[in-house]
């Protein structure tokens, strides 16, 4: 796994020599601008976004599509923040 800084990964999108798809994960409410900024930086480069905001995770059925979109994404973009978890039926989920 590489580690990359939004120029770092800036780069990578507009190295690349075929159309990938980039799978941008985070926290939502406390990181809404970020995932906006990574979202634009693969569509400018000319590549396809996909997210978890696509999806509804509130059953385990749909967290198996969304683990397999993870799967078969070429790149994936993890942006970390202070929060991490996920709710699942009103609950925290921190697995």
């Amino acid at each position: 796994m590489n580690t990359f800084t939004a120029d770092g990964l800036n780069a990578l999108l507009h190295e690349a020599e075929k159309i990938m798809e980039g799978f941008v994960s985070s926290t939502w409410t406390d990181m809404i601008l970020e995932r906006q900024a990574a979202v634009e930086a693969i569509l400018e480069a000319g590549h396809i976004p996909a997210g978890m905001e696509l999806f509804s995770a509130d059953n385990k059925k749909q967290f198996e599509v969304i683990k397999k979109w993870i799967r078969d994404s070429d790149v994936f973009i993890l942006i970390l923040g202070g929060r991490y978890g996920s709710r699942e039926n009103g609950k925290v989920n921190l697995d």
